[in-house]
């Protein structure tokens, strides 16, 4: 058992919601050959994608609009989505099939068990993690994914020099990536000591990031290679 799983506290929680009939169509659909089923032994990207190129993680990646931009801007890479919400994965699967993108590919599962059983360590060119939930209440601080644990884990699926960017739009938030992603040895920040990053043109601006400049809120990104 790895200290990930040890005690471990879900970082998310299943909310209630139904597809639309959109969704609920593209997901039968599509999912065949676009999801991919948890199994618990290393997946074949070769074979889930029908060709070998970059490989990008995304954790939680809602709705999944922006997830789609990139991989439409970016076509020869392959792209894995992890959602645990059924309505985000079946708006993501429609908007591929409206956007004819077909370099993507889902798991509808808990994040921590695909990295731990699916994942090959060293496989990754790019993690990234987008605007997680930043339970900013200070008893449900526990609950954030990012910690030094779960970052050591997604550090090692990296390949040496790949990626990984954090995004958040909560200030304290931010603070605490850039403490746990600068004290960890393996990860070297690609802006001077404790500094973020503008946003990447490659990211797209997403709901939630219009929705924090509406309120007033900042955006921090954290970008961080695998030394």
């Amino acid at each position: 058992m790895t200290d990930i799983d040890k005690r471990r506290i879900r970082s998310y929680v299943l909310r209630r919601g139904r597809m639309t009939p959109g969704q609920q169509r593209a997901y039968e659909q599509n999912w065949q050959r676009c999801g991919l089923a948890y199994s618990p032994q290393p997946l074949d990207f070769a074979a889930a994608f029908g060709r070998a190129g970059p490989l990008v993680l995304e954790i939680g990646f809602g709705m999944g609009q922006s997830l789609v931009e990139m991989a439409a801007a970016a076509a020869d890479t392959n792209f894995i989505g992890i959602e645990v919400h059924r309505p985000g994965v079946g708006r993501l699967l429609h908007a591929m099939e409206e956007r004819k993108v077909d370099n993507i590919r889902v798991y509808c599962h808990d994040a921590v068990e695909i990295l731990r059983d699916c994942i090959p360590d060293g496989s990754l060119d790019t993690v990234q993690i987008f605007f997680p939930d930043p339970w900013h209440k200070k008893r449900h601080n526990k609950r954030r994914l990012i910690k030094p644990p779960f970052v050591e884990h997604l550090v090692s699926k990296l390949k040496p020099g790949g990626t990984l960017h954090l995004a958040t739009d909560w200030e304290n938030y931010a603070e605490q990536m850039m403490e746990v992603l600068s004290a960890t040895a393996t990860l070297a920040n690609t802006q001077p000591a404790k500094q973020y990053a503008p946003r990447p043109e490659h990211r797209p601006l997403t709901k939630f990031e219009l929705r924090g400049e509406r309120l007033g809120h900042g955006v921090w990104d954290l970008i961080f290679v695998r030394r």
